[in-house]
């Protein structure tokens, strides 16, 4: 069941963070290289989440954090390279532990709500596309309603929307991975 955040909170980006740290505690391997995977395609506003997310974590980490961001603003995954990426990403790490996160539609009410869940996650469910899932956990942006003509809907998402709900998630996963990083590293004080 996914945990629900109102991503126009103040509190959120900290909620998320802890909430994210407390699961990579508890299931990441030592050896294990933490992975994010960003997904959508920078053409649409209602689907630039991603994108957007790893654009803003690219400059939030530093290389000591020893993460790997995959999907920006300049080098999206998406639909066409979703699978090819998921296979990159295999080659290139042993077990990786990977966040999956998406853009989603659901109910009016939701809208600007991001959810955290467990599992992998079912990319382009929302517009009814038939692409592999991944992740060992997920995180999606409520960006608009679900039904009619979702493409359309899609393109007409607001992007005041968009850019809150990246702020509180990109800042959330910052503050996870900053904390993982630091229990690993720092000395007590």
């Amino acid at each position: 069941m996914p945990v629900y955040y109102d991503s126009r909170e103040f509190m959120t980006p900290d909620l998320i963070g802890s909430d994210i740290s407390r699961i990579l505690d508890k299931n990441i391997g030592a050896t294990q290289k933490l992975v994010i995977l960003c997904i959508g395609s920078d053409r649409s506003t209602g689907d630039c989440l991603g994108p957007l997310i790893g654009y803003k974590l690219a400059q939030l980490i530093s290389p000591s954090d020893d993460v790997a961001v995959f999907g920006t603003l300049s080098h999206p995954v998406h639909a066409v390279n979703l699978l090819e990426t998921i296979n990159r990403i295999h080659r290139i790490y042993n077990d990786p532990f990977i966040i999956a996160i998406d853009a989603s539609l659901g109910r009016r009410d939701h809208i600007g709500y991001i959810t955290l869940g467990s599992g992998a996650l079912r990319p382009g469910l929302g517009v009814k596309k038939k692409l592999p899932e991944v992740g060992d956990i997920h995180i999606t942006g409520i960006v608009n309603l679900s039904g009619g003509v979702d493409t359309v809907i899609l393109q007409t998402t607001r992007l005041a929307t968009i850019m809150t709900l990246a702020d509180a998630i990109a800042s959330g996963l910052s503050k996870a991975i900053h904390s993982v990083t630091c229990q690993a590293s720092c000395p007590l004080l």
